[in-house]
């Protein structure tokens, strides 16, 4: 298993370009099924929230919200124009809102975990330092 570690803003290019790739091919093989697009959404978020590097894992639960949102450009319906598409786009927003929770509640839980670990492991370290 690959432990790439990446800044805030690679962890959001990552999975905002994961998530339109995903969007494509759910938009190809699947005719733009949003339950298919949300439940490759969870494992997307998970990965980013395990890829991110500790100091910065508060971007992590705000990165995959936006990716969603990203990947749902080639998914929504895209009926008449600008105007259709965002109207297509909102409605899926608004459709997915549990997949979209779902993946960031992911995406927050293990960011916060590893938060947690991360502290604890500073405090051990700490309390087994030395005085001088």
């Amino acid at each position: 298993m690959p432990n790439p570690r990446l800044t805030g803003l690679g962890g959001g290019l990552f999975c905002g370009a994961l998530m339109f790739l995903l969007g494509c091919v759910d938009a190809l093989l699947f005719g733009s099924s949003l339950t298919v697009y949300g439940v490759l959404f969870v494992p997307v978020c998970a990965l980013t929230a395990l890829w991110i590097r500790r100091g910065d894992l508060l971007t992590a639960p705000i990165i995959v919200p936006i990716a969603f949102t990203v990947g749902l450009f080639p998914v929504a319906d895209n009926t008449g124009g600008v105007s259709g598409r965002l109207m297509g786009l909102f409605t899926a927003l608004a459709t997915q809102a549990g997949w979209l929770y779902g993946g960031t509640l992911v995406a927050g839980l293990i960011a916060t975990v590893r938060k947690l670990h991360l502290m604890a492991r500073r405090a051990v370290a700490a309390r087994n330092r030395p005085t001088a």
